[in-house]
């Protein structure tokens, strides 16, 4: 059995929403356990929105692994703390959206063009990119008009914003594979891989199965992060010094 922990980075009312969409895809030996911030703010379209919840984020993922979480997920395209994550990891399995999406799509296609709700989003995610060593995959980004808390207002309306970035995506940016660039574009790939006829990448979906795909890698094989350089934890004694355990 592998045990998940999904977390919303904000504080969220879609936990059972979450739970029982995560769970239609799953592996059937996987439990995926739900939570969200209990304060904070509702979105993270701001960088200083952003920066308020790492804090918290790397105290419950300290907590999952603690209690026994063979994984953990970041739920934003952000991904934020990822890094910072991984590091005070000792065997928690860490994903994120964008990372995990960015691999499969790459894998699928040659280029990729994200959707993104708006053109404040594209900076950081085109940084995210670089960073992750795929800007020669990218496409494009096309912004559709509508922040993180419009998408699920009039899920009709989102999707024919989605279908017509898309459509130019693919037609004059030449992309072979569309990722919805935010985990609230949630219900909607199926049904436009068939409009598109390219892959669909749901990015809440990636960043689960990655860590399913990580933690079976981790178990079989023991291949997990290298903890020697770039995820080298910070020393237990320094923690302790400073008193920073009650942080994570």
């Amino acid at each position: 059995m592998t045990k998940l922990l999904y977390i919303e980075p904000v504080v969220s009312e879609m936990v059972g929403e979450w739970t029982r969409y995560l769970s239609q895809y799953k592996c059937p030996e996987t439990e995926v356990v739900v939570t969200s911030l209990p304060e904070g703010p509702r979105h993270l379209e701001y960088y200083s929105y952003g920066a308020l919840v790492v804090p918290r984020l790397l105290n419950i993922i300290k907590g999952a692994e603690k209690e026994g979480f063979d994984g953990a997920i970041i739920g934003c395209f952000y991904d934020p703390g990822l890094r910072e994550a991984r590091e005070i990891a000792e065997k928690l399995v860490v994903t994120a959206p964008a990372e995990a999406s960015m691999h499969i799509a790459s894998t699928l296609g040659q280029r990729f063009s994200i959707i993104v709700g708006r053109t404040k989003w594209i900076p950081l995610m085109r940084e995210n990119v670089i960073k992750y060593g795929f800007q020669d995959h990218l496409a494009s980004f096309q912004a559709i008009g509508m922040g993180v808390l419009d998408l699920q207002v009039d899920p009709e309306e989102t999707k024919r914003r989605i279908v017509q970035a898309a459509q130019k995506a693919i037609e004059q940016d030449g992309a072979e594979v569309i990722i919805l660039g935010c985990t609230h574009q949630f219900g909607f790939y199926q049904e436009l891989q068939g409009i598109l006829g390219v892959p669909v990448i749901d990015v809440g979906l990636a960043a689960l199965n990655y860590a399913e795909f990580l933690v079976n890698l981790r178990n079989k094989h023991g291949w997990y992060f290298n903890k020697k350089n770039e995820y080298l934890s910070p020393p237990h004694e320094e923690i302790e010094a400073w008193k920073l355990s009650d942080l994570f």
